[in-house]
This record gives C-alpha cells, structure tokens and sequence, in this order.
C-alpha cells in the first residue's frame, strides 16, 4: 500500500502525458468537433493547445513527490473538463470517427485520479506543512 500512490502517479503521469502531446502539431478531430458544433473557433487550435499544456503540467506535478497533490488536483480538473464536453451536445459520448473509447478512458483515468486523492488527501498541498 506505501507504493500504490506513486505507481497511480506513474500511470496517470504517463497518460497525461501520451495525451498531452497530441494536443500540439495537427489539428485535433475532438476540438474541431466541439468548435464546429459550438460555434466558438477558439476551442482550434487555442483551447486544444492550453489543454495541452495543462496536460502536461499535471503529468509533472504528479512526477515530483513535493507537488504531487496538487497534480492529482489539477488532473481531477483536466478531467472534469474532458468528461463534461463528452457529456455536452457539443461532442458526445461516441465523437464519429472516434467511438466511445476516449469518454472511458477519461473515466477511468479520473476514478484512478480520484482514488490517488484519497490516497494522499493528508499531503501537504506544497510540500510544506499547512
């Protein structure tokens, strides 16, 4: 039980960080879906590039032990944003051309992020006693 948390971080690090980087180069088939349905063109490139970005810095946090709730954190938020724009009408729970495998994974990454909360609810948020 002592390593279970660092190996959720480890996985959540690397997912994190797998779909973090296919948020920059091309265009992103989920954020034009929800900038043509929405109407809002900022969701391509700007909003899939700051999601990006927050992608990553949640996989760093999550890597360094002093920071490590509030990557867990940040990764509830990453998250919440993801499951609820595949909630939305404006993306779906099954995108075309993508299917309903990306809403589970979003899932199931945010219960293993749930879980990692938990796990360490009693962490420092900074490393520092509070």
């Amino acid at each position: 039980m002592k390593y279970l948390p660092l190996g959720l971080s480890l996985i959540l690090a690397a997912a994190f960080v797998f779909f973090g980087v296919q948020k920059f180069g091309a265009e992103n088939i989920i954020f034009e879906t929800i900038a043509e349905n929405s109407g809002i063109g900022l969701f391509e490139p700007i909003v899939r590039m700051m999601t990006g970005v927050a992608e990553l810095v949640t996989a760093l946090l999550l890597l360094i032990p002093v920071t490590r709730r509030l990557g867990a954190i940040s990764g509830l938020l990453v998250l919440v944003g993801a499951i609820g724009f595949h909630l939305s009408p404006w993306l779906g729970i099954a995108p075309e051309g993508i299917g309903h495998s990306l809403f589970f994974t979003a899932v199931a990454m945010f219960i293993i992020t749930l879980i990692l909360n938990v796990l360490i609810k009693n962490t420092p948020l900074f490393g520092a006693d509070d």
